[in-house]
């Protein structure tokens, strides 16, 4: 049963999953990868200032699962996280487990058509950014309506925090690649029902974009 609340308020904290220092150097994407899980320090700052009564999310991919999984273990007592397969991070088809030069050698054409339009391109047998936007972004909607004035720990993936960015800022897919979103950062994002204004719908506002675990705090519901 959601938790009743009585703030308009619901505060999206986006985590971005820990290093994966196996697979440096080529596009992994959509692929399961290991994550290395060795500071912690970084999960004990993260223990410390995430939220405990929160709904708890993470993607499909074990990288989120075991990140999520060092934050609790340093402390941090929370519900099982959801596992969302739309917040996966972007899938990158045929070219997953390649490097940018392996690529452009094995399809140059295919290759340039790419990078002549690269947020909203599709890779053989993959998708845009813009497709991911799309996905992450039903997923946003759905639980900001079922958890209104709840907090929302999402542990997922640079492209997903990016479509996340997007989709509640109004962002084009090509401005929302711009932003870097560091492995263990946290990008926070608040919805507020009824708009900054008390009007009507919804509006949303950013709190913190891609904090480093130890400059994370906690915060107060509707504090700036």
């Amino acid at each position: 049963m959601t938790k009743k609340s009585d703030t308009n308020v619901t505060r999206w904290w986006w985590v971005r999953h820990a290093p994966v220092p196996s697979v440096v150097g080529t596009i992994y994407g959509g692929n399961d990868v290991p994550c290395d899980v060795s500071d912690r320090d970084s999960f004990r700052a993260l223990a410390g200032a995430l939220p405990a009564d929160a709904v708890w999310l993470t993607s499909h991919l074990s990288r989120t699962h075991k990140t999520a999984q060092a934050i609790r273990e340093e402390g941090l007592e929370f519900p099982a996280p959801i596992a969302e397969e739309h917040l996966g991070e972007q899938s990158f088809g045929d070219w997953q487990g390649s490097t940018w030069d392996e690529m452009e050698a094995r399809d140059p054409e295919t290759f340039r058509q790419f990078w002549e339009t690269p947020a909203r391109s599709r890779p053989p047998g993959g998708e845009s950014f813009a497709d991911q936007i799309a996905r992450v972004s039903g997923v946003i909607e759905r639980y900001t309506a079922d958890h209104t004035g709840r907090d929302i720990v999402a542990v997922t993936h640079g492209g997903t925090i990016r479509a996340a960015m997007a989709h509640s800022l109004g962002l084009t897919p090509e401005g929302a690649m711009s932003f870097s979103i560091s492995t263990l950062s946290v990008t926070c994002l608040e919805h507020v029902q009824g708009g900054l204004l008390r009007g009507r719908g919804g509006a949303w506002r950013i709190v913190r974009v891609n904090a480093p675990p130890h400059a994370v705090t906690p915060l107060v519901k509707g504090g700036h």
